[in-house]
């Protein structure tokens, strides 16, 4: 993140390079280093673990739904649609996943990518829902044939399949895929250097989010599932997922759909920035 800091105010990243970059890791980047992970021969024990997390995930996503929509009821009605989003999404694509990779490697991401599965559904039909108040069929499509589903489908497909990829597909795919954790924290870097950082640190409501995103919700998802016995990967996946800042895409979404992309700035700049914090103190709790 120092690198993309130091760069963007250098002058040699500027908003036109950060939003190409980000492309290319959501399209090309990120769903190679998903299809790699997946490169293992079946084996019946992580495909229960990998079902059970996709379960679970659908629960904690539908829960933070429910309860986004009522604990920030007292702020304005703009800056309740924001906070109720990043609620529900966290930046599971930027950081959640260079994070799990960087602790388990690509047994983390098979299981994270897994888990995933309903962020990038949910995204596109409830998040637009959240902004908009209403649904969108072209969204739902977006949602089924965006990178992060298509790459996990594929995935399953060789992983279920036991299909042998030739040794240069494999290599190509792992090569490019190693590029997703430098990418996204000089991405993550480079626009935390575009903050105004007064403008940031203004408005009760943007800590109230904060917190949530950062501190309550992923220490009630960790203390509930070690209070049911959950052990090992059904409780480190879950925990360092939620435990991400608001997801990169709030600001996109708001602007789409009639939300305040300014207001929405500031929430995933303040908790990007406080994550730097709040991520290896959960992580200790696991």
């Amino acid at each position: 993140m120092v690198v993309g800091y130091i760069s963007r105010k250098k002058g040699f990243l500027n908003k036109q390079v950060n939003r190409s970059l980000s492309e290319l890791l959501i399209n090309v980047t990120l769903p190679f280093m998903i299809i790699s992970s997946f490169n293992f021969n079946f084996s019946r024990d992580m495909l229960n673990i990998g079902v059970r997390l996709f379960l679970t995930s659908i629960i904690i996503h539908c829960v933070l739904f429910v309860l986004g929509r009522f604990i920030y009821k007292k702020f304005e009605e703009d800056e309740v649609k924001v906070l109720w989003f990043i609620t529900v999404f966290s930046n599971c694509g930027f950081m959640g996943y260079p994070v799990v990779e960087s602790i388990y490697g690509k047994i983390g991401m098979f299981y994270a990518a897994l888990f995933n599965i309903p962020f990038n559904v949910l995204m596109w039909t409830a998040g637009v829902f959240i902004f908009s108040g209403r649904g969108d069929k072209n969204s739902l499509k977006k949602a089924l044939l965006n990178p992060g589903i298509v790459s996990v489908l594929i995935g399953l497909m060789i992983f279920i399949f036991s299909i042998k990829l030739p040794l240069p597909i494999i290599k190509t795919l792992e090569l490019v895929g190693s590029m997703t954790t430098p990418l996204s924290m000089i991405i993550i870097g480079s626009t935390l250097a575009d903050a105004k950082v007064k403008s940031i640190f203004e408005g009760y409501s943007v800590y109230v989010g904060t917190v949530v995103r950062l501190i309550l919700i992923p220490l009630v998802v960790l203390f509930i599932l070690k209070g049911v016995g959950v052990k090992e990967f059904y409780l480190s996946i879950p925990v360092i997922i939620t435990s991400m800042p608001a997801a990169a895409n709030t600001v996109i979404m708001a602007e789409k759909y009639g939300g305040n992309s300014e207001y929405a700035s500031k929430v995933v700049f303040l908790s990007t920035i406080i994550s730097v914090i709040t991520i290896p103190l959960i992580l200790m709790l696991l």
